[in-house]
């Protein structure tokens, strides 16, 4: 029987990271089997490349690409990250719409770091990365304000495809964006590698077109209220739902994936 040869894709937030305290080391079982196995781990996440960058390397695999800005960019294997003119020319175009159409959405390049921080929870000097955009906007939509304005998200997604900018709901934000999604990103860098298994890991509807794109999909249990990845039907594919959430639930199914590809 030859030996499977797979390449794992993993969103980060509320998969890999606690949706909290965004600590990854409940994982680390897995990702050490992982590394002796010689199995290459792909983080795809609306985070900067300035922000996937250190937790790449402290977890050991930066020796792999990671999707950044939830496709919408590369960060390539061993590389520093490299703002982008894109996220001039995204924020530029979100200006240009009508003001009642602006007014309820409010990105992170309005706000200073300080705001992001407080906003995300995450430590200045993160937010600080968080801020250093180089594809795409993540943000929040305030439906108050909407209704004052007399518009609608569905209203605000029009006048951004116009545009021919894609709005994406994650598990904490809403995400503007010029580029590809994670799944356009899959096969590309699976072919790289020589993979013929994909195994995706996700927790948020902006997940479901990676999870759907892999022939084993796990969907990562989320506790905070939003709605978990909706995937269509396809007999070839398996999907798993992870009993516990987070980097614990990751751990988990992983550590039972990477056990059965040591025993092919």
């Amino acid at each position: 029987m030859t030996k499977k040869r797979i390449i794992v894709f993993s969103d980060l937030d509320g998969t890999l990271l606690d949706h909290e305290t965004y600590d990854w080391s409940p994982a680390r079982p897995a990702l050490e089997v992982m590394k002796k196995q010689g199995i290459p781990l792909i983080l795809a996440s609306s985070k900067t490349a300035a922000e996937i960058a250190p937790l790449r390397a402290a977890m050991g695999f930066d020796a792999c690409p990671a999707i950044v800005e939830n496709g919408a960019g590369l960060l390539e294997s061993g590389a520093a990250p490299d703002a982008a003119g894109e996220y001039v020319k995204l924020r530029a175009a979100l200006d240009a719409l009508p003001a009642a159409l602006r007014a309820p959405f409010t990105g992170f390049g309005d706000l200073d770091v300080a705001e992001v921080a407080a906003l995300t929870g995450l430590p200045q000097s993160n937010a600080a990365l968080a801020k250093a955009r180089g594809f795409s906007e993540p943000g929040v939509w305030n439906t108050d304000m909407a209704k004052a304005h007399g518009v609608t998200e569905a209203d605000f997604f029009a006048a951004l495809a116009d545009m021919g900018i894609r709005a994406r709901m994650g598990g904490r934000y809403l995400t503007l964006s010029f580029g590809a999604t994670k799944a356009d990103r899959m096969a590309q860098i699976a072919a790289q590698y020589g993979a013929d298994t994909m195994i995706a890991l996700g927790d948020a509807p902006n997940d479901s077109e990676m999870l759907a794109a892999a022939d084993i999909a796990v969907v990562i249990s989320n506790p905070h209220g939003a709605p978990l990845p909706d995937l269509p039907k396809n007999e070839a594919r398996r999907t798993i739902i992870s009993q516990k959430a987070g980097p614990s639930g990751w751990n988990a199914v992983m550590l039972g994936l990477t056990s059965e590809q040591d025993e092919q």
